[in-house]
């Protein structure tokens, strides 16, 4: 099958992952819904099994088959990225090397799961993983959900390392971005992973967003980078500021419920999730579909 490899620029949509109503498969005929919505849009990658992508809830077979489906879906349109979760590093080392054989043209890579490791041990498991299999990595740097922090001191020792290509920066620090130029100029390319900063981390060199917000709202997302990159600051702005009550969805412990019920009020996906997430009820899911129903009856723009 057509593969392109990753260049960690522009939008790659961190995808959720539809299931069927009593959460034991994944819904394949949704999921390609979504797939073709984000294509079409535009976007410049696809990750498979993060957070949004309830990795924590997918058995290692449905990961693979995932990737293998959406790398026969693209067909070589957007390379298909696959991340890494797992608990230890030869758990680690053969999810890399299923995910190349499956058709994958990169990962995302987290540190492990689990045990708090110190950064001797976190750059082991990097180095295992990124000496098993010539696909280029970019790190998921998320100590605020994942208690590990990849300092720069660390990304010094990954510059020797040449599949070690990008950052997904979700500390929360946007200055962060800026910290990352400084020292390594372009060696690593950053791309956002917080909804809630990706226009101001664009503005400070960002390369790319991860986005979350954008499985529900494509086309508002990929023209909010474009603009941005384009130096139209003021439309960007304007698209970004009515898109933020909804970006916020993102940074919530329930995103993944968040953003599939935006995802199928907008028309490109479902609420079912698989347990121990349950959909949202009562008074919560209202209020959810208040901040989703209001923005999208504020929308005043054409994205023609």
């Amino acid at each position: 099958m057509p593969t392109i490899t990753p260049d960690w620029h522009g939008v790659y949509p961190a995808l959720t992952t539809p299931f069927t109503p009593d959460g034991e498969a994944i819904d394949y005929e949704v999921f390609d819904q979504n797939l073709r919505a984000q294509l079409d849009a535009g976007v410049d990658g696809i990750i498979l099994g993060g957070t949004l992508g309830e990795a924590s809830s997918l058995l290692n077979e449905e990961k693979y088959a995932l990737v293998r489906h959406t790398a026969e879906q693209v067909a070589g349109r957007a390379p298909v990225v696959m991340n890494i979760a797992e608990q230890t590093t030869k758990g680690a080392v053969a999810a890399a090397r299923e995910a190349e054989r499956c058709g994958a043209a990169g990962l995302m890579l987290l540190p492990p799961m689990r045990y708090k490791a110190d950064d001797r041990e976190t750059l082991a498991y990097f180095r295992a993983v990124a000496e098993a299999t010539p696909l280029p990595i970019m790190i998921y740097n998320n100590p605020v959900d994942y208690k590990i922090l990849v300092t720069l001191d660390m990304f010094e020792v990954m510059a020797d390392w040449p599949t070690v290509q990008a950052v997904k920066e979700s500390t929360r620090d946007v200055s962060n971005v800026t910290r990352m130029r400084n020292r390594f100029g372009d060696r690593f390319k950053i791309l956002c992973g917080v909804d809630t900063l990706a226009l101001e981390s664009l503005l400070m060199g960002a390369h790319g967003w991860v986005a979350g917000l954008v499985d529900a709202f494509p086309r508002e997302t990929v023209a909010i980078f474009r603009l941005a990159k384009a130096g139209r600051h003021e439309e960007a702005l304007r698209i970004y500021r009515w898109f933020l009550p909804l970006l916020e969805l993102d940074i919530h412990p329930k995103l993944v419920q968040y953003i599939k019920l935006a995802q199928a009020e907008a028309g490109l996906g479902s609420e079912h999730v698989r347990a121990p997430r349950l959909p949202l009820e009562g008074k919560e899911r209202e209020e959810v579909l208040g901040v989703i129903r209001r923005a999208m009856a504020a929308k005043e723009f054409d994205l023609k």
